[in-house]
């Protein structure tokens, strides 16, 4: 049981900073920058609390500047894995007996260091790291990892609080929300610093120990990540931060008897072989293990003829290409009537030649590079293939250069056939797939939202006919987690939009919310009975 409830600080969404020319922040990023810039680190593993090394390194760049080294990181192997579980077990203890305000306590202050003094940093090894502009990295590592923190705090209070009714006389009912038996597995993608910040943290919060794997193309913002968590007072062992191999890690973490927990966001792929990984080995655990992952999506964005075509058009500007589409909620389809079509057309065709694209140090450009090569390779293939179709055409872009950074050109398709392999595949880029429908034909259009994508993360549904958005908003149920109505099918904030799908997508566990944070414990019931009886006779027994 805690050991008390308290008042604690009322969370609050972190003011978003726009780095305006001639800013105090954006001469902030840009020394931030050009010092990250001007030296090579060396990355540790975290176990323990120790720094540990091996002796294969592995190189990091810039996506939007490959040739440029940031530094290396150390990889693990088997051994480094079991000795991360060995940390996690053995500061398990401790952790766990902690009262919870003092946890609350350690990422509290984290929050704060990374709105204050490590704000720069964090932003400027996003931007080099995972080649986002200012703006994203700042409501990406910034804003969004301080909102986890914060709302997580009160999430695990209200949690706390949640107790029996008092009904019974001469006893005391209540209930005790104990961390999982074992340890977790934090299993954190490239494309959100605040995901891989999240992951870890919020199982942490609740008594658990972690064991954390970041991709290999985040490592150097997860880096400063575990630098600011240790700042904040988070004890040696409670998260382990190590960088093996898919299969190594999985190899020894999900044959160990106390595997407790997966939280994940990457790939429906590989979450789908998780689970029947885990499935295979469930007689091995001493408990059945929370699966919790939020994995693929085929965002939608639906057009009603009643649409204003400006909003249509900047919907997909904005959402399928801010972030460089490689946002798990970025839009990947949409469904434009015909009666709008040319406006549409126009307006996004004029906002694609504007864009500007390049290295994030240039704060003028809102388009970046991509991941990494598989991930340049894999979308130019797809683009090769729509130029080669004669039933598809490329409405804007179409382009790529990866000789010095991995840039794919903002692409606009359009697909005659609705269920052309674009329309249907995530992606996972800056490329979106439409189709022009028969204005006439709405109710069979959303039919075909609902049944093309195995996914069902983010939508949209865009309409001035109110009619219309109550009619979609309940074909669509199944279709999206997060549902935006004349908005594009981005910007989930932590309090307000609660975050996941289901379906292909995942869990729906709703990161930045009081939903994800109860799977990460496990309720114990204690009833006490203050004047036991003394004799097993009831009234009834007794004779006329």
């Amino acid at each position: 049981m805690p050991k008390g409830i308290y008042n604690v600080p009322q969370p609050w969404n972190e003011p978003v900073k726009n780095y305006a020319a001639g800013s105090s922040e954006r001469k902030e990023l840009q020394a931030m920058l050009k010092e990250l810039r001007s030296k090579e680190i060396d990355v540790p593993m975290y176990i323990g609390g120790k720094e540990v090394r091996s002796n294969d390194k592995v190189r990091l760049a810039p996506p939007h500047d490959h040739k440029h080294t940031l530094g290396h990181f150390h990889k693990s192997n088997k051994e480094h894995v079991t000795q991360a579980i060995n940390a996690a077990l053995a500061a398990k203890p401790m952790w766990e007996a902690l009262s919870w305000e003092h946890r609350a306590s350690i990422f509290l202050k984290a929050a704060e260091l990374i709105a204050g003094p490590y704000r720069a940093k964090l932003n400027a090894a996003t931007m080099l790291g995972q080649s986002k502009n200012a703006y994203q990295a700042e409501i990406d590592s910034a804003c969004e990892i301080i909102d986890f923190l914060r709302f997580n705090v009160m999430y695990m209070t209200e949690i706390y609080k949640q107790q029996p009714p008092v009904t019974g006389v001469g006893i005391w009912n209540r209930v005790e929300q104990r961390p999982l038996e074992g340890f977790i597995y934090a299993l954190t993608p490239f494309n959100f610093t605040a995901i891989a910040g999240n992951l870890p943290t919020s199982c942490a919060m609740m008594g658990n120990v972690v064991v954390w794997k970041p991709s290999n193309t985040q490592v150097y913002s997860a880096n400063v990540l575990m630098e600011i968590f240790t700042k904040a007072g988070v004890p040696d062992g409670v998260i382990n931060l190590i960088y093996p191999s898919g299969p190594d890690a999985a190899d020894v973490i999900f044959s160990h008897a106390d595997f407790a927990g997966i939280h994940f966001t990457g790939s429906t792929e590989v979450f789908q072989n998780i689970w029947k990984t885990i499935g295979n080995n469930i007689h091995k655990y001493k408990t059945y293990p929370r699966i919790v992952g939020e994995t693929g999506g085929k965002d939608f964005i639906v057009a009603h003829k009643s649409a204003d075509a400006n909003i249509v058009a900047t919907a997909i500007s904005r959402g399928a290409f801010e972030f460089q589409g490689q946002k798990c909620s970025a839009a990947s389809r949409a469904y434009i009537p015909s009666n709008i079509w040319e406006e549409v057309k126009a307006q996004v065709v004029a906002d694609l030649k504007s864009f500007k694209m390049g290295p994030t140090e240039d704060f003028t450009n809102f388009i970046n590079a991509v991941i990494d090569e598989k991930s340049f390779d894999k979308l130019a293939k797809y683009i090769d293939a729509a130029k080669a179709d004669k039933n598809v055409e490329i409405v804007a872009g179409g382009n790529y250069d990866k000789s010095k950074g991995y840039f794919i050109e903002p692409t606009i398709i359009r697909a005659n056939d609705p269920k052309y392999v674009t329309m249907c595949e995530e992606l996972f880029g800056p490329v979106l797939t439409l189709y022009v429908y028969d204005e006439n034909k709405f109710e069979e259009t959303l039919q075909l939202v609902d049944t093309t994508s195995i996914y069902a993360l983010t939508g949209a549904i865009i309409a001035k006919d109110r009619y219309a958005i109550e009619y979609a908003t309940k074909a669509l149920r199944n279709a999206a987690g997060n549902f935006y109505i004349n908005d594009k099918p981005t910007g989930a904030v932590v309090g307000q939009q609660p975050f996941g799908g289901a379906r292909g997508s995942g869990t729906n566990d709703k990161a930045g919310s009081m939903i994800n944070l109860l799977r990460w414990v496990s309720p114990r019931t204690i009833k006490e009975t203050f004047v036991p009886p003394t004799d097993y006779r009831y009234p009834f027994l007794q004779a006329d």
